[in-house]
């Protein structure tokens, strides 16, 4: 999962950043813009719907995700709970939900998610107040207290270097922000996210 960063991007068409980066594997792409107008949220996710052959979703705001026709939204602790929601979305709108802590994925267990965005893994300077690193240990442990059936990615500080011990710890796939738009000293480009992007699906074969 690609998440967008208006920042990182750095001036180029998050339309055409995100086409390299399916290009290069990605399977579904978020869009986070959270200080930005609804309006702009939805220009961007619909422009990104009519673009690429993944699934786009939308950070946070359901109401965004639906008025821009998205195949889904990511939810946090503090929005709205997915019991609540679901009744309300059409059939096959996915949902998925962060959690971070025992706590939290006690709250959320009986939620009907599509899939747990566990983290932060590692240290992570593209979300503020992320918490602790869970690291590979922390994430397996949290991820064996999903529901039976419901897929996990790890979210936070994730590089193609550190990615394979979160798939040996079960992970079925990771959301990355950084290790795509920016160099991260493992050696890849800002300017290529198909490679980027390449790189980490190797993890994942």
């Amino acid at each position: 999962m690609v998440v967008t960063d208006v920042e990182l991007l750095k001036g180029r068409d998050p339309v055409t950043a995100c086409r390299q980066a399916v290009l290069g594997g990605a399977t579904i792409v978020q869009v986070r813009m959270k200080d930005a107008p609804a309006r702009d949220v939805v220009a961007l996710a619909r422009a990104l719907v009519g673009a690429l052959a993944v699934p786009v979703i939308v950070n946070d705001r359901v109401d965004v995700a639906l008025a821009a026709g998205a195949a889904g939204a990511h939810v946090g602790q503090d929005d709205p709970p997915l019991d609540r929601l679901r009744p309300v979305v059409p059939a096959g709108f996915l949902l998925g939900v962060s959690v971070g802590s025992p706590t939290e994925a006690t709250r959320v267990h009986g939620w009907p998610a599509d899939y747990w965005s566990v983290g932060p893994c590692f240290a992570t300077a593209n979300k503020r107040g992320a918490g602790v690193p869970l690291g590979p240990e922390g994430f397996g442990a949290l991820a064996r207290l999903a529901p039976e059936g419901v897929p996990v990615i790890g979210i936070g500080g994730i590089t193609p270097v550190n990615a394979p011990t979160l798939a040996a710890a079960g992970a079925a796939g990771v959301a990355v922000i950084g290790a795509v738009w920016e160099w991260g000293g493992w050696g890849g480009s800002a300017s290529d996210p198909a490679a980027a992007a390449r790189a980490l699906r190797a993890a994942f074969p």
